[in-house]
């Protein structure tokens, strides 16, 4: 377990699903948690974590989230986990809805790195959760996969304009994640009543054969925030338990 005392970690969407993962783990490592959501966080530990209600939509809320986790000291640390799913084809997607997602998934990680990057240390690093869908992506997502494709090209950019400062970005994509996102679109696939049994579909799509756990995501960004990845930057991360590796044909 590495040594994460004294680190000051800000975490957009840290209420659920890999952010609450997320923030679960650095908050156990000894660091400062300041969870940034529109909901509060259900069962967190509250001794090791802040909470502050955030909109990524508002920029001023945006602001004053950082400035709430940076009133103790810098930032080390700047997770962006937020994001919403979108189901449609180009044709079938509103430009409201559209719009919505790219506010959410793209637009607020943006607006969170700009007022972040300036009040992060030398030495700090930023993990943004993009998903597989920015390289590969199933039917009707278009709205969704546009937003992570923007994450991945954020990613880079931000890499190469900051490691001046010593700052490292990087991506992580994961596969099929068991958050209430992702229950949520199984339920309206699946039906209530088929949920697990929709998980369990969808996990075998994968040659793990099974959806992976927030934990493990979680892990993954902790390592890339940490000093054993300090010579990382600028790279995206896969954690899709092979689902990218296989080729559509079966044998």
């Amino acid at each position: 377990m590495q040594d994460t005392r004294n680190k000051n970690a800000l975490i957009f969407g840290g209420s659920s699903g890999i952010g609450q993962a997320t923030a679960a783990i650095l908050a156990a490592q000894g660091a400062t948690v300041t969870i940034a959501d529109v909901r509060r966080p259900v069962g967190q530990d509250t001794a090791t974590s802040m909470y502050i209600e955030c909109d990524v939509c508002e920029e001023v809320q945006v602001r004053a989230a950082v400035r709430c986790a940076t009133e103790t000291g810098p930032l080390d640390w700047l997770v962006y986990s937020t994001g919403i799913q979108h189901y449609g084809s180009v044709v079938e997607t509103p430009v409201a809805e559209y719009d919505l997602v790219q506010a959410i998934n793209a637009r607020g990680a943006f607006l969170a790195c700009q007022a972040a990057i300036p009040e992060i240390r030398r030495g700090g690093a930023i993990v943004l959760v993009s998903s597989v869908q920015a390289l590969a992506c199933q039917e009707g997502v278009a709205a969704y996969a546009a937003s992570k494709g923007t994450l991945e090209a954020l990613t880079r950019a931000m890499a190469v304009d900051h490691a001046k400062d010593n700052i490292r970005v990087n991506a992580v994509l994961p596969g099929t994640v068991d958050t209430p996102m992702v229950r949520s679109s199984a339920e309206r696939f699946g039906g209530v009543a088929a949920l697990e049994q929709t998980l369990q579909q969808w996990g075998d799509s994968h040659p793990l054969r099974r959806v992976a756990h927030a934990e493990e995501i979680a892990n993954l960004i902790a390592f890339l925030l940490s000093e054993k990845a300090s010579f990382i930057t600028g790279a995206s991360y896969r954690a899709d338990g092979g689902l990218l590796a296989q080729l559509a044909v079966r044998l």
